[in-house]
C-alpha cells in the first residue's frame, strides 16, 4: 500500500503527528504506544451537544433573551416605514392631496 493511501484512510482516526505509515504499516504493534497513550488521555463518555450560530448565542443556556426578535420587529417596521413615507413624499411631489 501506498503511504498516501494509508494517510487518507485513517486521516480522520489518528491525529497525523502520532501515526506515521511507517509506524502504522509495521506490523509489530510495539510502535503504537504513543498512540494508546493519546487516546487513554481523551474524555470518555457522551459529548455535550454545542449550538452555534444566532441560536446558540441568543437563545439557549444562560443568556437566552428575546432582545433578538425585538429588535428584527423594530428593524423591519422602521424599514416599512421608511418605504411607505418616501412613497407618500413621491405622491405629493406634482400634486398635493
Amino acid at each position: 500500500m501506498h503511504a498516501s493511501l494509508i494517510r487518507r484512510q485513517l486521516g480522520g482516526l489518528i491525529p497525523p503527528k502520532i501515526a506515521t505509515p511507517k509506524l502504522v504499516s509495521g506490523g509489530s504493534g510495539a510502535g503504537l504506544g504513543p498512540l494508546v497513550e493519546f487516546y487513554s488521555k481523551l474524555p470518555k463518555g457522551e459529548s455535550t451537544a454545542r449550538v452555534s450560530g444566532i441560536k446558540g448565542r441568543y437563545f439557549t443556556g444562560k443568556n437566552a433573551s428575546g432582545k433578538p426578535i425585538v429588535a428584527l420587529i423594530v428593524g423591519i417596521f422602521a424599514i416599512s416605514y421608511t418605504i411607505d413615507y418616501n412613497m407618500h413624499l413621491k405622491h405629493h411631489k406634482n400634486h398635493a392631496h
